[in-house]
């Protein structure tokens, strides 16, 4: 038996969904770790959960897209006596623009992000994650289900977090252990400003809350649901890919990034 205290990590805490997700998750007596490369957010976001009279969630300042960062952030934890039984890997990153002119260290180090440091902490963890009878929610989008010109290597991102996301929900399940893949729809975040995205990319009616967001996440968690995208049309847009052409699909999002792509 191990002599540390379970915990609930969640990364990429400091704003967004991760920030929603980590109130959601308070509310419901759970004790936190967040982390996120910036210090004041996580500090306010965990004196704020303690305010409501939760305990204070343990923050590390951890850069993930750093090779080294998630085997400090375990560091981190297991010297405050911490170790996960359940990890929320929300970290991650898009840009807008296509492949071939954005740059490249930037498109690699969102790769880090959203898929290098998402399946290094989802294994570096599993042993007390099974141990707790606990579980993995990574945050997706369905952005994954569809290729995506004018934001390609984030669209491949995500498509690799459902793939991963689902097998692992079919291997551990017998152990009792839990996976989901989260996939919202447009958030209204700092990532759009981030993604370099314009008000006008995303129809409104695609849009939901991050506050939503991150219940319908739990719940679905809780639930032991595979996939939860929230909201009907974001439902909708996770089974028409598997319907239709590929190639249709294809010339869809074409389309759509030539009508809406920034000018000049």
């Amino acid at each position: 038996m191990s002599s540390l205290e379970p915990i609930c990590l969640i990364t990429g805490a400091s704003a967004g969904i991760g920030a929603e997700l980590a109130r959601v998750f308070a509310s419901h007596d759970h004790r936190l770790a967040l982390t996120a490369r910036r210090r004041p957010e996580l500090d306010a976001l965990a004196d704020e959960i303690a305010a409501t009279g939760q305990p204070r969630p343990y923050v590390v300042v951890a850069d993930l897209a750093d090779p080294q960062g998630p085997a400090q952030l375990e560091q981190a934890l297991s010297d405050a006596g911490l170790e996960p039984s359940i990890v929320v890997n929300n970290a991650g990153f898009g840009l807008l623009g296509e492949a071939a002119s954005l740059d490249r260290g930037r498109q690699l180090a969102m790769i880090d992000l959203n898929t290098r440091a998402l399946t290094d902490l989802s294994l570096r963890f599993l042993d007390s994650i099974t141990r707790h009878k606990g579980g993995i929610l990574n945050v997706a989008s369905v952005a994954g289900y569809v290729p995506g010109p004018g934001m390609a290597v984030y669209h491949a991102t995500k498509a690799y977090v459902i793939s991963f996301s689902e097998a692992l929900h079919e291997e551990l399940k017998a152990d009792g252990v839990r996976v989901m893949a989260l996939c919202p729809g447009p958030v209204p975040t700092e990532f759009f400003a981030r993604a370099g995205m314009p008000a006008s990319y995303i129809p409104a009616m695609l849009t939901r809350g991050a506050d939503r967001v991150a219940r319908e996440a739990y719940q679905g968690f809780i639930g032991q649901h595979r996939i939860v995208a929230p909201g009907t049309l974001n439902r909708l847009a996770t089974v028409l890919p598997r319907l239709l052409p590929r190639g249709w699909i294809l010339a869809a999002m074409a389309r759509h990034w030539n009508a809406t792509r920034p000018k000049g």
